[in-house]
């Protein structure tokens, strides 16, 4: 069966993801870190997870904005197809980011926000909304950055189930923008016939030229055979 929870999950990085804090995308795991005020951080991008028997795919762009300091609006609008589907309109997603604490503050040594996401369903998608309540903290010291957290989705529906997902990425910034990461993701299972899935992802962000970048991440199940993938182009606005 194929993971919808998780394939919703990197299509909405902030991960979908963010050059200076180097966090989000291409990765599953999301970061605290919310797009600068009056600034636009947008992805381009193209995600896959396949398993034996049966794959899905996306393309969309994830748009987000800093409409203040500190809070981060984001909309991703995919297009999906799956095994036996058609080709079509995948689960819109609405989020909005709040950064409640600063390292800086010298109260904690990390930053910490609250990332709530809404996926609207499509004719291709879901037929429920779901919710995810995610709390996401990082710390960076040098080229190093360390991020992290998790949240419960409600997840509707017959023969749907709640579930937590959790993360963590150490990334490594090797040059002025260029950065590798690995990631261990994990989700509860989301219906009542299906399983958990934890696995590891390899990520990299390379920053072209002007405001434009490319992101990449190739990623493995560790309990059962599942390969994802993500790619995008980032423009910083």
């Amino acid at each position: 069966m194929l993971n919808q929870g998780l394939r919703r999950a990197l299509a909405g990085i902030a991960m979908m993801m963010p050059l200076p804090a180097l966090a989000g995308p291409p990765f599953v795991t999301d970061d605290p870190e919310p797009t600068d005020p009056g600034h636009w951080e947008i992805y381009n991008f193209a995600l896959g997870t396949y398993q034996p028997g049966s794959a899905s795919t996306q393309f969309g762009i994830d748009a987000n904005y800093g409409p203040v300091k500190d809070v981060q609006l984001t909309a991703t609008l995919p297009l999906a197809a799956q095994t036996g589907q058609p080709f079509g309109a995948g689960n819109a997603e609405f989020a909005i980011k709040f950064k409640f604490l600063h390292h800086d503050d010298g109260v904690v040594p990390f930053d910490v926000s609250f990332f709530p996401r809404v996926f609207v369903p499509t004719a291709h998608g879901s037929t429920q909304t779901q919710v995810l309540l995610p709390i996401w903290a990082e710390h960076d010291w040098g080229p190093w950055s360390v991020f992290g957290g998790g949240g419960y989705t409600l997840n509707p529906g017959a023969g749907n189930r709640d579930y937590w997902q959790q993360g963590a990425v150490l990334t490594r910034q090797l040059r002025p923008g260029f950065m590798l990461g690995i990631e261990y993701y994990g989700q509860g299972a989301d219906t009542l016939t299906d399983r958990a899935v934890t696995g590891l992802n390899l990520g990299t962000q390379i920053h072209i030229a002007g405001p434009f970048s490319l992101l990449g991440a190739f990623g493995q199940g560790l309990n059962r055979k599942q390969t994802i993938f993500y790619s995008s182009l980032k423009l910083d606005l």
